[in-house]
């Protein structure tokens, strides 16, 4: 047996590690995140050039006239960044939980039409969703100006159905098993899901919670065409005009901190989800009848 050979049943082996898969994935990982950590070592960058290191230095962070510290429409965007994904968390996840609830419970007709369409944002491109808000805030909905409000409107419109996808992915796998038993022991509609789903819910609520997080402070489409201007610009936006003139290191300050929320935040989620769903994993198998 040759060489070549015995290196492609090594790679090919069906009982052993899928080592390809992990290959490809590690070279994923490793294409998306250099750019990034790129980014953030410049942002430390003593001097202004984007591509000449000389030197560490924090003045790009506090500490000097364009610092993120510094500068008021830096510190503007970030706060903005932050205070749309907040909100679009505390709108988008009850709704979307509740839309996940009300697709999953309906059979009747035309609950197949309302399945795709709650959907459909998957499928349309975010720059078409994006430019049909603005022409449906601009020319429809006058009374909304652009501005905050947009921006929220956008983001929630945007996060919803990822929302509705999580939640109903975990209705589908835990069954009406524990409802009808819940009915069975007197308990109310209300009741059933506010003592029984809403706590075998909680993983979902907590992933989507933390995507909607991530996806609303790095969304750049909706945000750009919903802004009123440099007052209501996000972090996504004003490293874009920055971008557009010559990157800054100031730019690439406020993009690592937010990168830096975004990692926290996922690093938060993925932990809570972790204890919630082996929690409730541990309580399935004391409770499973024993045969």
């Amino acid at each position: 047996m040759t060489l070549w050979q015995r290196a492609k049943g090594w790679i090919a082996n069906p009982w052993g590690r899928p080592r390809v898969l992990a290959a490809v994935t590690w070279m994923y990982i490793l294409w998306s995140i250099v750019p990034i950590l790129v980014a953030i070592q410049f942002s430390f960058n003593k001097s202004g050039s984007p591509t000449i290191w000389q030197g560490f230095s924090t003045q790009w962070y506090w500490g000097d006239d364009y610092s993120v510290w510094g500068d008021p429409g830096l510190q503007s965007a970030l706060f903005q960044s932050l205070r749309l994904a907040v909100l679009d968390v505390a709108i988008a996840v009850p709704l979307g939980a509740l839309l996940a609830l009300g697709l999953n419970r309906w059979h009747g007709r035309g609950s197949g039409v309302f399945n795709v369409l709650a959907l459909l944002p998957f499928a349309v491109p975010q720059l078409v969703l994006g430019v049909a808000l603005f022409l449906v805030i601009t020319q429809v909905a006058t009374f909304i100006h652009t501005g905050t409000l947009a921006q929220l409107l956008g983001h929630v419109t945007f996060s919803l159905p990822y929302v509705a996808l999580i939640v109903r992915g975990r209705l589908l796998l835990i069954g009406r098993e524990y409802e009808e038993a819940a009915a069975d022991l007197g308990a109310s509609p209300s009741q059933t899901v506010r003592f029984v789903l809403l706590p075998l819910l909680l993983p979902a609520i907590i992933a989507s919670l933390t995507i909607t997080f991530a996806l609303s402070l790095d969304n750049f489409v909706i945000s750009y065409y919903l802004s009123c201007g440099a007052g209501c610009d996000t972090v996504p936006v004003v490293v874009y005009n920055s971008a557009r003139g010559g990157p800054s290191p100031s730019a690439n300050a406020i993009a690592s901190l937010t990168a830096g929320v975004t990692l926290i935040t996922l690093t938060t989620g993925f932990l809570l989800y972790r204890l919630t769903s082996h929690g409730q994993s541990l309580l399935w198998t004391r409770r499973a009848p024993k045969r």
